[in-house]
């Protein structure tokens, strides 16, 4: 399956049951997240399906360091030379390839069937360098503007991050759209992981994209507003 257009200048790569998204700007290719290991090749024909070569990839930034997020940036890094951005907390697991800290599965059947389908602590994978650590509110200076927001709790060093342009949100394993908006398959912090869901309905976007689930293309915020906004406000 190839890649879909979300908005204009951004693209869905399907990388094995996980997305990551391709932003078009002025100053080349940005990809959030890098999919499950041995998907690389999706991506380097997303970039082809553009019209563009893969060495207009100039930055590669992930959510977090799981697996099935940074399971094929090796390969693409090794193709493309893209440089590499993570939050600090999340950049000994890339570097190392594993293991990975172990998570709790989500509350309820779903997530515990899950959380063990998907997800396998001691797994190990090609390292990858990461080049810049990213921290929390700054604007990276990339495909005119994106917001770093640090939304732990699924990890330590996930982030989600707002493309200004476009309006909108790549918000990782914050949260899934799989049968709507819901959790992820499991969190390192319950606590924490609703804090981030709450954080991420009092910002105002259009457009989101999701690690697991179909994108949104319009009024996205008010989606999060609703599930977490009111829902779980103190």
């Amino acid at each position: 399956m190839g890649a879909k257009r979300v908005i204009n200048g951004v693209h869905v790569v399907p990388m094995g049951m996980a997305n990551a998204y391709l932003i078009e700007g002025d100053d080349g290719l940005t990809l959030i997240d890098a999919g499950f290991p041995g998907k690389e090749a999706a991506v380097f024909q997303a970039i082809r399906g553009l019209g563009r070569s893969p060495d207009q990839l100039k930055h590669l930034i992930f959510t977090h360091g799981h697996p099935d997020h940074i399971g094929s940036a090796a390969g693409i890094v090794r193709e493309t030379s893209a440089k590499t951005l993570m939050h600090p907390l999340d950049i000994p697991m890339a570097e190392s390839g594993g293991p990975f800290r172990p998570m709790r599965p989500a509350p309820g059947l779903l997530g515990q069937v899950l959380c063990r389908l998907f997800f396998d602590p001691d797994e190990r994978m090609d390292p990858v360098a990461i080049n810049q650590p990213l921290s929390d509110g700054e604007i990276l200076p990339i495909a005119g503007g994106i917001e770093v927001i640090h939304t732990p709790g699924h990890c330590a060093g996930h982030v989600a991050l707002l493309w200004r342009p476009g309006r909108m949100l790549f918000a990782g394993d914050v949260c899934t759209n799989l049968m709507g908006l819901g959790d992820p398959v499991g969190f390192e912090s319950l606590e924490e992981g609703r804090a981030s869901q709450r954080k991420l309905a009092s910002f105002s976007f259009d457009a989101a994209g999701f690690g697991h689930g179909k994108p949104i293309a319009r009024n996205a915020s008010a989606q999060f507003r609703y599930k977490w906004g009111q829902q779980f406000a103190a």
